[in-house]
């Protein structure tokens, strides 16, 4: 065999092996099934949920994130409640 023809085979043996390796579950594998647009959409209109959409400044959009990610909910449901709390001091 030539060595062009050794390095083929051996990029081949690779590539099976690669392909024949369990991908960890930080790449995706233990994801559970992502859902498309629609029915992300559908889902939310079952909870109740509205599109709501606001400008607000970088600084406080940044402070809103961390404080999600602190409290580890998603971004909506914590606005969600800071609203809620805030209409019911007001309401007071």
């Amino acid at each position: 065999m030539k060595r062009v023809e050794l390095e083929k085979h051996r990029g081949l043996k690779i590539n099976d092996r690669l392909a024949k390796s369990v991908v960890p579950d930080r790449f995706g594998n233990g994801v559970t099934t992502m859902v498309d647009r629609r029915e992300q959409r559908r889902l939310d209109q079952a909870a109740g949920l509205v599109p709501f959409a606001v400008k607000l400044p970088v600084e406080l959009v940044k402070q809103l994130q961390t404080l999600a990610a602190t409290k580890q909910i998603p971004l909506h449901e914590l606005v969600a409640n800071l609203l809620n709390k805030q209409l019911s001091d007001e309401a007071e």
